[in-house]
């Protein structure tokens, strides 16, 4: 799972702090929160346009201007997972990812696998009782849908070891892990 965080400054802002903030104080910089930007990307097959202001992430933007709220933000710090998309086919946590680092990307959200059907994933996560709550599994599914076409494309059947790794970023708070691993491996075996 990558985890993607820049702060880009703009060059009359690149001073001995960062990025012309003062560095004692916690609140970012006003003009950090004024700056609109213009978003395209892809989005579940899709084009997308956006403005949001520089600061906003991919949950957010997903969540709140895109209006797929299946993308969740529990932690927000890059530490659950439950906001996992997939970013031109790779897990990211949504939520330390700047909207604007994603500019002509591809994204796919849990609304955006099996079209007007469940995808094998979802169908196995019923058929396996693979969620509690919930709130973890969207996330889960998209780091699983990754691991499973990366390994399919290579010719290799990932085994529960694997498929746990794929899954280690993010946190199953009712402890499904066993259900989960079985319902990817149904799926394994089907591909």
């Amino acid at each position: 799972m990558r985890a993607v965080a820049i702060v880009i400054c703009p060059p009359a802002a690149r001073t001995g702090t960062l990025c012309g903030m003062d560095t004692q104080s916690t609140s970012a910089p006003a003009t950090a929160h004024t700056t609109i930007r213009l978003l395209r990307l892809s989005i579940n097959g899709v084009e997308h346009e956006h403005t949001a202001p520089a600061h906003t992430t991919l949950a957010a933007l997903l969540r709140e201007h895109a209006e797929l709220t299946g993308t969740k933000v529990a932690c927000d710090q890059a530490a659950c997972g439950a906001c996992t998309v997939l970013l031109d086919g790779e897990p990211v946590f949504a939520c330390h990812t700047l909207a604007a680092q994603v500019q002509g990307s591809r994204v796919l959200t849990i609304e955006g696998i099996g079209g007007d059907q469940l995808d094998p994933l979802q169908g196995a996560f019923i058929d396996r009782d693979a969620m509690q709550c919930g709130f973890c599994t969207p996330g889960m599914i998209l780091a699983l849908k990754a691991a499973v076409a990366r390994a399919a494309a290579a010719g290799i059947k990932p085994g529960r070891a694997e498929l746990a790794q794929a899954i280690s970023g993010n946190v199953c708070r009712c402890g499904a892990y066993p259900h989960i691993l079985d319902a990817a491996l149904d799926v394994v075996g089907r591909v």
